[in-house]
């Protein structure tokens, strides 16, 4: 989640962009409709009269404004190329305000809280330093701590172990029997029904790192375990052996609806509504 600063002008400009085009949306979502007789109209609420200075009525909010500032401003940008941050974005367009929960707390970070605007938006992350700096830089983003038990180098042996009853059994992830359930989260984190998971931490990349293991089979168990209704899980980084293999075999192949560079978009229904659904449906090839 934390990318080195890069001069990459291009996706400033279009994260600044991205933020722009969500704020209108926001603006036009909150129009005002009339109706004529024969069809139904728009009135804009933005107004052509002359304002006092400090009037709130049409001010940008705070967050968007200061998102724009950032972004405009830092030679830092995220990780995730533009094309694998749009995947994301098309998907909070549609669903925002919602509840979206990321492993990882990062330079993206204010990114993602913005475009889910007036949604909530919580980041986990392993190192509680780094959340110390973040808050400083932006207080307002929500952010807690989280411990992670494993290591990149169990990640074989833990795959074995996903293949049990104890782990293909649906059910809340602190009450689990399963190794691979996150039981140490903050309690409002298992209560809370979210409608995004990005799983882009914790730290992967060398064989005492914690790796996404636990962080991915525990989001695909989150999104079964709802009530009704379908979650979006997104795996970045799945160019690794860790990410591929346990996005693949715990969010399913059946489940995944786009890959995008590194980015693996997955949308899993409620294994609770019901219905009586296998815990990954049969295989398939292809995607888009």
């Amino acid at each position: 989640m934390r990318p080195k600063t890069q001069q990459t002008f291009n996706l400033k400009v279009i994260l600044v962009c991205l933020l722009v085009t969500f704020f209108l949306i926001f603006i036009l979502r909150s129009s005002l409709t009339y109706s004529d007789g024969n069809q139904t109209r728009i009135l804009p609420t933005f107004s052509t009269k002359p304002v006092e200075c400090g009037d709130a009525t049409n001010k940008i909010p705070r967050s968007i404004a200061q998102a724009l500032i950032h972004y405009s401003t830092t030679t830092i940008t995220p990780q995730q190329t533009l094309k694998e941050i749009s995947v994301t974005a098309k998907v909070l367009e549609k669903k925002s305000p919602c509840n979206f929960l990321v492993f990882g707390l990062g330079h993206d970070s204010l990114m993602w809280s913005s475009l889910n605007y007036g949604g909530r938006t919580v980041f986990l992350e392993e190192d509680e330093a780094w959340i110390g700096q973040i808050k400083k830089r932006f207080p307002m983003l929500e952010s807690y701590h989280v411990t992670y038990d494993s290591k990149v180098n169990q990640a074989d042996n833990l795959m074995e172990v996903g293949k049990g009853t104890e782990c293909t059994a649906v059910d809340d992830p602190r009450y689990s029997m399963c190794q691979l359930a996150l039981k140490g989260l903050p309690k409002e984190i298992y209560e809370t029904k979210w409608d995004l998971i990005m799983v882009d931490a914790p730290t992967g990349y060398y064989d005492e790192a914690p790796g996404r293991m636990t962080a991915i089979y525990t989001a695909g168990m989150m999104a079964r375990n709802k009530d009704e209704g379908e979650t979006d899980v997104f795996v970045h980084d799945v160019n690794r052996e860790v990410e591929d293999k346990f996005s693949m075999a715990f969010l399913c192949d059946r489940y995944m609806k786009k890959q995008e560079g590194r980015l693996r978009h997955f949308t899993i229904p409620s294994h609770k509504d019901g219905s009586d659904r296998p815990f990954c449906p049969d295989s398939q090839v292809n995607h888009a």
